[in-house]
């Protein structure tokens, strides 16, 4: 449910800030006082089309915020998680239309796009009247609304997961078929490049190996006359620092049997002598090993040119050649067992094809059983509505598929195209005038109409409709006397279960809110400004008295007023 609604330098909106409540929340006021501008401005933050002319006047920017209650809804929240939204309580949404040109969404006081401002929107609320959150006019809600009264979630996701399996494997055998003729064709170019990587068989990492010992080979001469000069200076020469520091230590041993407190530097010294005698032999062992023949170094310059030449055509780097290889090598065995993959895809295919069929048949039985309930209790409930004589139909069609190779199930033999949602096409049609053919709904050119028929549709599904907030604009239309209580009622009713926003000019309407707000304009010398007020008992009473006589209000009419409202 929605908490409150900020509109800030809207058209004729300088600054408004309304708290909801739960159940039914009426909106009354004038002709042109700014109520359908409240409802554009909630149709913005929705994700309606902007423009820069909603700016007020003098303004820089026009902002519509608006803060929903979503404890416990899963759908919001799943959107939220996979956009990396932090889901709280309650749901921050803002936008802002600026002069400039800049239109920004934000969630939660994070920005983000347009499109997911929409998708949220639509979990939240449906909007009925002249805005683009009419769901009923949106052919593809049809079949929602049918599998939401039936109940037939266990049904429709048990198709899914056939369906999406089915897809899967669809996609694949594409794919493999895409790609025969060209993987055949460069069939005999793998074979020769697999040969030729395969002959040098590099290794990643032997590059820097073979780089440092080529490295090594190429300074032997030099490596050979440093390390005899080094073992020379250390150990071998007659005033080598290995003697020196023996004469050295013989001394401070003298030294520690006149004072211990050379021990330290006596024992320190036996340390250096042993580190000397390390390096010494290390340098020893590593010189006696040069080689001047130098008889690998050609074996490693070869290599080096047969690693270069690969890097030169597949990609620079060892790594990229062994990713190559590993491409090429899973392109070769595809191309070279391409009949047997292609025959392994196809018989999971019709496996699943089958499946799917099964399910999707079980699925249609059910929602044709459910459709000639819907359509019985939806004329009925119109005609307490005002539309006598309804005739509401719901279509639901099948389309063959005729090519041979088209994606298709398999219904009682025949080839039926098929979607997510099973292979039915649900649409729903009516007839407001006795004798007419229904026609589509999303053809009804009466605003009031489709609020009234979307009333009575969420009369029939409350239980089972997961949207929170329904918002009516001006239900009313063309209704008057026993209709009006009718449709006040059917309001009341619904406000059991969702909460209700409705604009309203009737009294009978008017009279049943759990929460009734005024929109009124007033002006100075410069503008004209729009506001709202939440009315208290009396203040209500005073609407109401003035829905039913006018703007003078009688004693008569208040009386009414409080017969209406129950006081």
């Amino acid at each position: 449910m929605i908490k409150s609604l900020e509109v800030k330098d809207y058209a004729l909106i300088e600054h408004v800030n309304v708290e909801f409540g739960t159940g039914l929340n009426i909106i009354t006021g004038e002709t042109g006082a700014g109520k359908s501008i409240l409802i554009d401005a909630m149709g913005l933050l929705l994700g309606d089309r902007a423009s820069t002319e909603v700016v007020r006047k003098g303004a820089a920017k026009s902002v519509v915020e608006g803060i929903f209650n979503v404890e416990g809804n899963k759908k919001v929240k799943a959107i939220l998680e996979e956009n990396e939204i932090e889901f709280l309580p309650e749901l921050i949404m803002r936008r802002e239309i600026s002069l400039k040109g800049s239109n920004r969404c934000f969630l939660n006081d994070t920005p983000v796009s347009l499109n997911l401002i929409k998708d949220v929107g639509n979990l939240l609320v449906d909007l009925h009247g002249q805005h683009e959150h009419q769901s009923l006019l949106r052919t593809e809600t049809h079949i929602e609304f049918l599998d939401e009264y039936g109940n037939h979630e266990p049904d429709l996701q048990n198709y899914k997961l056939i369906y999406t399996e089915l897809s899967k494997f669809s996609r694949e055998l594409k794919s493999l078929r895409e790609k025969e003729i060209s993987l055949k064709e460069k069939k005999e170019v793998y074979s020769y490049q697999i040969k030729e990587i395969d002959l040098v068989s590099p290794v990643e990492g032997e590059e820097e190996k073979l780089v440092a010992e080529l490295n090594i080979l190429e300074n032997s001469e030099k490596l050979l006359e440093l390390t005899s000069s080094i073992y020379q200076k250390l150990y071998e020469s007659e005033n080598s620092i290995y003697d020196s520091l023996v004469k050295i230590k013989v001394e401070i041993e003298e030294l520690t049997k006149i004072d211990k407190t050379f021990l330290e530097n006596n024992s320190e010294c036996e340390s250096a002598l042993a580190l000397l005698n390390d390096i010494s032999q290390f340098i020893r062992n590593y010189n006696s090993k040069i080689d001047l023949e130098h008889e690998s170094l050609g074996a490693i310059r070869d290599r080096l040119g047969s690693l270069s030449l690969l890097k030169k055509k597949y990609g620079g780097s060892i790594k990229s050649i062994l990713e190559y290889r590993k491409k090429i090598g899973e392109e070769f065995d595809l191309a070279s067992n391409f009949s047997e993959n292609i025959l392994k895809l196809e018989k999971q295919i019709k496996k699943l094809r089958n499946e799917c069929g099964v399910s999707a048949e079980k699925l249609s039985k059910k929602r044709k059983t459910i459709a000639e309930k819907i359509q019985k209790e939806v004329a009925e409930v119109l005609n307490g509505l005002g539309i006598a004589n309804a005739l509401f139909k719901v279509n639901i069609n099948h389309i063959t598929a005729e090519k041979v190779d088209e994606d298709f199930i398999p219904i009682n033999g025949k080839p039926f195209k098929y979607g997510s949602n099973g292979y039915d096409e649900v649409e729903f049609f009516i007839s407001t005038n006795m004798g007419e053919d229904p026609k589509p709904l999303s053809k009804v050119a009466s605003g009031g109409e489709i609020s009234r028929i979307m009333l009575a549709l969420k009369t029939i599904l409350a239980k089972n409709d997961k949207l929170p907030l329904l918002i009516f604009d001006e239900i009313d239309t063309g209704v008057s006397g026993r209709v009006a209580q009718k449709v006040g009622q059917s309001l009341k009713s619904l406000a059991a279960l969702h909460q209700i926003i409705s604009i309203t000019h009737l009294p009978q309407i008017a009279g049943l809110a759990d929460y009734h707000f005024a929109v009124s304009k007033s002006s100075n010398s410069e503008r004209v400004v729009s506001s709202i007020k939440m009315l208290d008992k009396n203040e209500r009473v005073k609407e109401v008295a003035k829905l039913m006589s006018g703007e003078v209000i009688t004693e008569a009419s208040l009386t009414g007023a409080k017969e209406l409202m129950g006081f």
